[in-house]
């Protein structure tokens, strides 16, 4: 079904005012033809370039970028591969072509079916610039990840043909494919394997899809390439703001010292270039730097290594794996006796020992006051009122009397706190009575010493 689909023919190739053609047996093969370098783009020895073009093998490395995928391009630092999706769209599109001719820089686009479908003819100009075509599904759905593989395969199909009806007989489709939306699943994954598609990620984006301005895309770009240091931007040539942020972006690219780096599939007349599985990793260990890892236990040399006498099974108190008893008790008394220390003891505190089983640990009952409620004095005085006569019979004297000296002191404290130009004498007055008082309780309890 797919044997046709990345044959190539004869390809017209416009380069400066020559035109080249190229007997392209494979994939791709006549874009190499029409790679370009800072010093061979006319009009612009300024330009950005290209500096190199990367051969891989698609089923050597199914799946690269780091964004979903352990593996990425095998990069160099400081090298970059832009990637642009969702066209063709006749006008941003060819104002994108515009720009990367003028810096005569290479790039990879994965176009949409139904877009090549719209715009054949702009399917055609990417080819005769020399830029990688690539697929995208048919519609671009929304939730592709989410697709039976059946549908899937059906998104997939029909992009793939519809991107080569396009380009027609010269053909020139890379065995390349981005999922939309990054929408990535298992099923579809397998099934491009199967088919000898690479699928593309990135490593990082410009979030020029969002509706931001020209100048937040060229700072997502520049901000996250300086973390990466290399590695696969994501664009949109759809989009106007991509269009107006393009220009600084390759500017600011080449004041940095950042390369373009343009990406083919590999062909039996164009071999994939020679990389190490390192390589495809976006920051692989380097040998000079030592990786972290956890000290290593030194390896001591000793001059006389002797070895100590093992303990013998008759010193060790065990029998047979259990503990034999001594033959003589551990004597306190004896050990005091003859002067040896006794072992010190651990400073736990000790349990104390349970009663017998028998025995009844015997509470005292509690009395049935204890539970009663004490009522408001008021109350008291009401409720006892039938037998106060009984009362001031069972009040001793002296309790009577400490009752009396309470009063009158708190008479005397009354008066002196409300102050005043008489608060002294008040004073005077309270503590003579407290005195006098005092020595009329002690007579009193002589009198009741002697009734008695």
């Amino acid at each position: 079904m797919h044997d046709g689909v990345f044959m190539v023919g004869k390809v017209l190739v416009g380069v400066r005012t020559r035109q080249w053609v190229t007997l392209c047996l494979g994939l791709l093969t006549c874009s190499i033809a029409s790679i370009a370098s800072a010093a061979d783009c006319p009009g612009h020895p300024d330009a950005l370039g290209t500096s190199r073009t990367l051969v891989v093998d698609p089923k050597a490395h199914p799946r690269i970028g780091t964004m979903q995928y352990a593996e990425t391009l095998p990069l160099r630092d400081h090298e970059v591969v832009l990637t642009f999706d969702d066209g063709p769209l006749p006008h941003n599109s060819n104002q994108i072509l515009e720009i990367l001719a003028s810096q005569c820089v290479k790039a990879t686009f994965f176009t949409v079916g139904s877009m090549a479908q719209n715009s054949p003819e702009g399917v055609r100009k990417l080819r005769e610039a020399g830029h990688t075509i690539a697929t995208h599904t048919q519609t671009h759905p929304i939730g592709f990840d989410r697709f039976s593989p059946e549908r899937a395969k059906q998104e997939i199909d029909q992009g793939i043909a519809s991107v080569t009806a396009a380009l027609g007989e010269g053909g020139g489709l890379a065995p390349f494919f981005r999922p939309p939306g990054l929408r990535r699943s298992p099923a579809v994954e397998d099934y491009l394997a199967s088919l000898g598609i690479q699928i593309w990620s990135a490593d990082f984006p410009a979030d020029d899809w969002r509706h931001i301005p020209a100048s937040r895309v060229y700072d997502l770009a520049m901000k996250r390439l300086e973390a990466k240091g290399k590695g696969i931007l994501l664009l949109h040539d759809i989009q106007a703001r991509t269009v107006a942020a393009l220009p600084r972006i390759l500017l600011a690219m080449k004041a940095r010292g950042y390369h373009i780096v343009h990406v083919v599939p590999a062909t039996s007349q164009q071999p994939n270039t020679p990389t190490e599985p390192l390589q495809w990793q976006l920051h692989p260990p380097s040998e000079t730097v030592a990786i972290l890892h956890w000290p290593g236990i030194p390896r001591f040399v000793y001059a006389d290594a002797g070895a100590l006498p093992a303990p013998s099974l008759p010193d060790s108190g065990f029998h047979d794996g259990l503990l034999v008893s001594l033959a003589e008790p551990f004597d306190r008394t004896n050990r005091r006796a003859h002067g040896v220390p006794l072992p010190q003891q651990a400073p736990w505190p000790r349990l104390s020992l349970s009663p017998p089983g028998n025995a009844a640990i015997v509470l005292p009952v509690p009395a049935q006051n204890i539970f009663e409620i004490q009522e408001k004095p008021g109350a008291a005085v009401q409720t006892d009122a039938p037998s106060s006569r009984h009362a001031e019979q069972t009040v001793s004297p002296a309790a009577d009397s400490r009752a009396s000296l309470i009063s009158v002191g708190a008479g005397a404290s009354r008066r002196a706190i409300r102050g005043g130009p008489n608060s002294g004498r008040a004073q005077r007055a309270g503590v003579s009575q407290i005195a006098a008082h005092r020595t009329r309780m002690a007579a009193g309890a002589g009198r009741g010493a002697l009734r008695h």
